[in-house]
């Protein structure tokens, strides 16, 4: 899930070099805690937050496959 989110967000921002995902484990939850520049957080979640709502959903979708629950948050 990591990767995906590391993928996605690099493919937006205008500073990939800036980007960086924490992932942190709790029984079958895990946190995703995507860190970009400031500048680039607009790009990240989109107008009205359809960019990162559309991200959270590949998420999902990818963790159901593994039978886990993720959250991505953006800080």
């Amino acid at each position: 899930m990591k990767e995906i989110v590391e993928m996605i967000a690099k493919a937006l921002v205008d500073h990939p070099e800036q980007v960086h995902v924490e992932e942190s484990d709790e029984d079958r939850h895990t946190v995703l805690r995507l860190h970009v520049a400031e500048d680039d957080m607009g790009k990240v979640i989109g107008k009205q937050g359809r960019i990162a709502k559309a991200m959270r959903t590949v998420v999902k979708a990818a963790a159901t496959r593994e039978e886990k629950k993720v959250t991505v948050e953006i800080i």
